[in-house]
C-alpha cells in the first residue's frame, strides 16, 4: 500500500516547487510567462507575512504534485474563501487519485478556516481537468470572465490615478 502525505512546502522544497511550476507552465503552453525563481518563491511563500501557501503531495516520500493557494474574501458572503492558483500532478502520476487528494485537502482547509468557498480557474481546452472538477462537484461560473492587469498595462493604468 502506498503511503500518501500532504505537507506544507518548506525552504528546502523551493527548487522542486519551481521545477514543477515550470512543468505546469509547459503543459499549459505558458512557459514563456514564468519569471519565478527559487529566491522569489521562498520570499513570497515562506515569509511571516506571506498571503499564499503551497503544499506538496508525497507518495512513498516522493513529491508527485503540489497545490498553491491564497485567501480571498466574498463581500456577498461576508466570508473568506480560498483561491486555488495551481493544482499540479506530474504526468506519470496522473489518474491515480492524487489530484483528488490535494483538492480534498484544500476543501478541508476551507472548512477548518470557516471559508465560504474554494475557487479556481481552468484553461478552457483542458478537458481532463474540467471533467475532474465536475466529478468533484465544482460548477462553472459561465457568467464571469477573468480579467487581468499586469506588466506595462498595470503600470500605465496605475499612473492614471488623479487624486
Amino acid at each position: 500500500m502506498k503511503k500518501i502525505k500532504i505537507r506544507p512546502a518548506l525552504f528546502e522544497d523551493m527548487p522542486d516547487l519551481l521545477r514543477m511550476i515550470k512543468e505546469l507552465a509547459e503543459f499549459e503552453k505558458l512557459a514563456h510567462e514564468v519569471s519565478a525563481d527559487v529566491k522569489k518563491l521562498a520570499a513570497t511563500l515562506l515569509s511571516p507575512h506571506s498571503s499564499a501557501e503551497a503544499v506538496f503531495i508525497e507518495v512513498d516520500d516522493r513529491k508527485v504534485g503540489f497545490a498553491l493557494f491564497f485567501s480571498t474574501y466574498s463581500t456577498f458572503l461576508a466570508q473568506s474563501g480560498i483561491y486555488l492558483e495551481d493544482l499540479y500532478i506530474q504526468s506519470a502520476h496522473r489518474g491515480q487519485g492524487y489530484g483528488r487528494c490535494l483538492l480534498a485537502h484544500i476543501a478541508q482547509l476551507a472548512i477548518k478556516r470557516k471559508c465560504g468557498r474554494v475557487e479556481w480557474s481552468v484553461l478552457d481546452w483542458n478537458e481532463k481537468a474540467l471533467k475532474f472538477y465536475r466529478s468533484a462537484g465544482a460548477e462553472a461560473m459561465s457568467a464571469w470572465t477573468t480579467q487581468r492587469l499586469s506588466g506595462p498595462a498595470l503600470e500605465a493604468f496605475a499612473q492614471t490615478a488623479d487624486f
